[in-house]
């Protein structure tokens, strides 16, 4: 049975059962309509019977999303570029709102929909090609979650190293992989905490995000305090750099620009699919707000404790140190590295079961929805993440710049496209129901559940944007010039190239459908 299209669509009948508080949407609540076809659609896909969410909601995925490891250790590798204390901030700031700006556009489809990222790419990939985007998506997050993973653990290994003699021993001993013993005791215990918190469910994750995000400013609110009052307050510079200084006002700007692509790439992976979450959302201004309040305003006093607390660590310690674990680290007092180790640890398992563990799980039931569930999906990223050895690649400030730059030449075109199937192509009018059938007269079956011009568009876009990730390094390592700086704006270049591809071929082979007629 072929389900009758219907245009967006925000609510649908209400099972009693199914009721939950506000935040705790869980995932299944999908309302799965007798004319889904079950290879496109689970509980998990469908779309939502009730959107509970409001603006809090979305500011704390997003102050989990920013208060990690990762995030503060990129916030402070921007220093390594060359540039000011002030610049840094400037740049932070900036970059930020352009990621708000591209949250807001990416969350209207599946707000106004309510279903998530993999699904809502139906209209414009076709019912089978929007697999092509959610196993790139599902691919990125496992690198992630061995990132963050990784990250937490080093914080882990503060607390083994100061309290138990034995921890040094296994930290320079018995290494497997490039990871000494001491890495994999923090790494196994953080990677089973994290899958026993995913294991129990959205309410669960709901509930350890909201702690997350208000601990881990407490700590640094406490230990830019106890910095600052060490330092002195008159001895806290704003001029402070790593660079060897020299760069003159256009030349600050250009390394301010790619300061400012390298959080945007930051972000790039979250932003992606925050359909994911603003599928939850009552209302699209409620997604708006807690977009201001998540982004730009809680990112300004992330990036002022971070700027502030590594200037400071130059007059106390004599250095400058950019990562928070290593800052509590030379403090040396037991409570300090037992709260700041313990703090950032919770911090960091927030973002990645926010951002590697849902979208994966999501991603891949995509693929196969009667086979995998969302928490099979989530567990497929898990076990991948240690299979990819994220501490060889991960170590250092130019090795965090190419990671990212490569990762968003594959999101950057991705993002593109959507939006560009949405607003330019499809005027924001999508058929949900038709989204989840394979009728071949379906409109969203296109050749084989295929859209050609969205395959096209990707390998446009694609293409060009992995090579600019990583051929300047190679060219540069060869002898050849130094343009590695493009890889920081390989999303920008990817984004617009997928915009351009897809808008292109769709007037010159119309294949979305145009639904002008249709109520929105």
């Amino acid at each position: 049975m072929t389900p009758t299209p219907s245009t967006d669509q925000t609510e649908t009948a209400t099972r009693p059962h199914d009721i939950v508080e506000a935040a705790g949407q869980p995932v299944g609540d999908g309302n799965m309509k007798s004319g889904y076809d079950p290879a496109l659609a689970n509980e998990d896909l469908a779309p939502l019977r009730k959107q509970r969410w409001n603006s809090y909601n979305i500011f704390a995925f997003w102050m989990s999303d920013v208060h990690s490891v990762g995030g503060y250790v990129t916030a402070g590798s921007l220093f390594a570029l060359g540039i000011q204390s002030w610049q840094v901030l400037v740049s932070l700031v900036v970059g930020i709102c352009i990621v708000q700006f591209f949250a807001n556009l990416v969350a209207k489809p599946s707000q106004k929909t309510g279903v998530p990222y993999p699904v809502v790419n139906r209209f414009v990939f076709g019912v089978r090609g929007a697999n092509i985007p959610a196993i790139i998506r599902g691919a990125i997050a496992i690198a992630w979650y061995g990132v963050q993973t990784f990250l937490a653990a080093e914080a882990l290994n503060i607390i083994f190293l100061k309290f138990f003699g034995w921890a040094a021993v296994l930290q320079t001993d018995y290494a497997f992989l490039g990871l000494p013993a001491l890495g994999w005791i923090s790494y196994a215990i953080l990677w089973f905490a994290q899958a026993a918190v995913f294991w129990n469910g959205m309410e669960t994750i709901r509930r350890f995000i909201d702690w997350a995000g208000p601990a881990v400013y407490v700590v640094m609110i406490a230990l830019t305090v106890y910095l600052v009052a060490q330092a002195g307050i008159g001895n806290i510079a704003f001029g402070i750099s790593s660079g060897d200084g020299g760069l003159g006002f256009w030349g600050s700007l250009g390394v301010m620009a790619s300061a400012v692509g390298i959080v945007v790439s930051y972000f790039a992976g979250p932003m992606l699919n925050f359909g994911d979450f603003a599928r939850y959302a009552k209302t699209f201004e409620a997604v708006k707000r807690g977009n201001f309040w998540g982004l730009p305003v809680n990112f300004l006093f992330f990036s002022l404790l971070t700027v502030i607390t590594a200037s400071a660590t130059v007059p106390v310690f004599g250095e400058l140190i950019t990562d928070p674990i290593h800052t509590v680290e030379r403090i040396d007092t037991g409570f300090a590295i037992i709260l700041g180790g313990l703090t950032f640890v919770t911090a960091t398992v927030g973002i990645n079961i926010v951002a590697n563990f849902i979208s994966p799980a999501f991603d891949f039931s995509n693929v196969a929805p009667s086979k995998i569930s969302w928490r099979m999906g989530g567990m497929i990223a898990a076990v991948g993440s240690v299979l990819l050895t994220p501490w060889n690649w991960y170590g250092n400030d130019l090795a965090i710049h190419y990671t990212l730059g490569i990762l968003s030449a594959l999101i950057g075109p991705l993002f593109g496209i959507l939006i560009a199937g949405y607003y330019v192509v499809a005027r924001q009018k999508i058929l949900t129901d038709a989204m989840y059938t394979r009728d071949t007269a379906g409109p969203y079956w296109y050749a084989k559940g295929y859209n050609p011009n969205a395959i096209w568009a990707m390998l446009i876009a694609g293409v060009p944007t992995i090579l600019l990730a990583t051929l300047p390094r190679v060219i540069s390592g060869a002898g050849g010039p130094d343009m590695s700086w493009i890889g920081n704006f390989t999303w920008f270049i990817g984004c617009a190239l997928g915009f351009g591809a897809f808008v292109l071929l769709e007037r010159a082979y119309p294949r979305v459908p145009s639904l002008e007629h249709e109520e929105a």
